[in-house]
């Protein structure tokens, strides 16, 4: 005898994204980014194993880099935006990263967003002619400051019940610090709700100090997993902080403080 089930398994939740593997025979090694990141060499993977992945480092160090690697991997244009947003584009983002790394889905997912601080101005254009502008704040991008815009983009985005990836390069230069804090409060309830994987590089220690979320350093010779008071940005920015007047006579070569 046999029996029929009649619930369905639940669904899996974020991280979607598990892994990335560099493919070393696809690794031209006189070509950018191979000939100048060191940590990307023949033994490179990166395994995603948290809802939210913080990377950080130094300007330069590839952070940037590889999120629009990972973009460009997921279908969405380099620019910035989702793969519903087809806008005319002059970066030709990384194609020699994107050819040599393989990434892993459980399962796979395509629908999300790529965040771009430097091209927000050409998406929200884009947004405002082509748009639901309720979905947005209920006002034209444009009429509206860039982390207002900001926020409204990313909290219509929860309403979907898809499952979605959200890659973001610095959103902290959209945002003040109190919007920094309503930032982190949007991505508790990303990340609650299991629908949501974001990657986000950033310079920020409010966006770092989000509980649970793991951080990887692109400082040293191979990424690292760091902790939120192990990173420069917490420990300058803390130093700093406690004592701005011999910080800025140090810069100033002031010797008067």
């Amino acid at each position: 005898m046999t029996s029929s089930r009649t619930s369905r398994a639940a669904p899996l939740p974020s991280p979607f994204l598990k892994r990335l593997v560099l493919l070393p025979e696809k690794a031209d090694r006189r070509r950018f980014p191979f000939d100048r990141l060191r940590f990307l060499n023949d033994g490179f993977s990166l395994d995603l194993s948290t809802p939210i992945t913080f990377f950080v480092g130094e300007n330069g160090s590839g952070k940037s880099t590889l999120l629009e690697a990972i973009a460009a991997l997921c279908g969405f244009p380099t620019e910035g935006g989702s793969q519903d947003h087809l806008y005319d584009s002059q970066d030709d983002g990384a194609p020699a990263l994107v050819e040599a790394l393989r990434p892993s889905w459980l399962p796979k997912v395509s629908q999300g967003f790529y965040f771009r601080s430097e091209s927000f101005c050409n998406l929200a254009r884009f947004i405002d002619t082509t748009a639901d502008l309720d979905r947005h704040g209920g006002r034209p991008m444009h009429e509206q400051s860039h982390g207002e815009s900001f926020m409204a983009l990313f909290a219509s985005r929860l309403e979907t019940d898809k499952r979605v990836l959200y890659l973001m390069d610095e959103p902290e230069t959209a945002l003040s610090p109190t919007r920094q804090l309503s930032f982190l409060a949007l991505l508790r309830e990303w990340e609650t709700s299991g629908q949501v994987q974001a990657v986000i590089a950033t310079h920020s220690p409010i966006l770092m100090s989000y509980p649970g979320a793991r951080l990887l350093s692109f400082d040293g010779e191979t990424l690292a997993e760091t902790t939120f008071e192990e990173t420069e940005h917490y420990r300058v920015t803390r130093a700093f902080l406690g004592n701005p007047t011999r910080y800025l006579a140090e810069i100033f070569g002031d010797d008067t403080a």
